[in-house]
């Protein structure tokens, strides 16, 4: 079992809304997940992430390794948290 830091999907049409949740794999995208780690809110400007840091730590320190996409927001957050 790998684990994974990745977006699930919510909110409404053509209105998405995304939580960071660390998730097996194998699960769907909006399936089951472990634990909310964050959210990613698009339509805001600039763009709003949140996140716990040290729940991201955590899992990072268990193994999980973030998609693609989730490594370049948790580049814009740490670049937003240094100014």
């Amino acid at each position: 079992m790998s684990l994974r830091i990745r977006l699930a999907r919510y909110g409404a049409k053509k209105r998405p809304f995304y939580r960071i949740v660390v998730s097996n794999s194998e699960s769907p995208r909006d399936g089951r997940f472990l634990e909310i780690i964050g959210t990613y809110d698009p339509h805001q400007d600039p763009v709003k992430v949140t996140l716990k840091d040290d729940l991201l730590s955590q899992w990072l320190e268990k193994g999980a390794k973030p998609t693609d996409t989730v490594a370049s927001l948790l580049k814009l957050h740490k670049a937003a948290a240094a100014t």
